[in-house]
């Protein structure tokens, strides 16, 4: 009887071991989840606001021109949602109008970027927060829209202005963020799973997008 007492003091000893090397395991693994998440979601805590600047753009060549905060989300990319693709789309429509779209909060949606045909950019939103522009909540959370003034079924809507200058946008957030200059990173609306839009649409010339964005991805910056 003694011997058995031994033995199951024994168990009791290496398994209050084995329960405090894991309790410590465990303990140091929360708490590396719980800073990951703090890190993530700090600026979500009353009285706490990520610093931001008013008016400041990511891409030196846009004008800020804000979205209705009821068209996106307030995020912290590439921190908690990553950024592996840019979609393309086309307003249906003009520059003016678009705009005028994503400022209304009861539109719904909005883009990042809108490019007008003679290659001027608006920034609406902010890169680091999450725009309502896929239609599809995981393709928004992990995408940048760029916005092209115009109408899908109108070919000349399309000017070389505006193929120039969203070219240059799309490589400076392909460089930004490590996005593969390719066709499944670089995507039109209509190739979002679960979407009723045809845009960019027939008209919209890929392969010459893509060698503009791939020469201004290894131009000098």
């Amino acid at each position: 009887m003694g011997q058995r007492k031994a033995s199951k003091d024994g168990d009791r000893k290496v398994g209050r071991r084995a329960l405090l090397i894991g309790g410590t395991v465990a303990a140091a693994g929360s708490a590396l989840l719980a800073r990951d998440e703090l890190a993530r979601l700090w600026w979500r805590v009353p009285g706490v606001e990520k610093p931001r600047k008013d008016g400041e753009v990511d891409y030196a060549g846009a004008r800020w021109v804000a979205a209705s905060d009821a068209n996106w989300r307030r995020a912290d990319r590439p921190d908690d949602y990553g950024i592996d693709m840019v979609v393309i789309h086309v307003t249906q429509g003009g520059f003016d109008s678009a705009v005028k779209a994503f400022q209304n909060p009861s539109h719904g949606a909005a883009s990042h970027y809108i490019v007008r045909k003679d290659g001027h950019i608006a920034q609406m939103i902010r890169e680091l927060d999450v725009a309502y522009h896929a239609g599809n909540r995981d393709y928004n959370e992990r995408s940048v829209g760029i916005e092209h003034a115009g109408f899908v079924d109108r070919p000349q809507d399309f000017t070389d202005e505006m193929y120039e200058a969203s070219a240059r946008l799309t490589a400076r957030v392909c460089a930004r963020y490590g996005i593969p200059v390719d066709r499944e990173h670089i995507i039109g609306h209509v190739e979002v799973p679960g979407t009723d839009h045809t845009d960019p649409g027939p008209h919209w010339d890929w392969d010459r997008y893509m060698r503009l964005v791939r020469e201004a991805r290894t131009a000098p910056a």
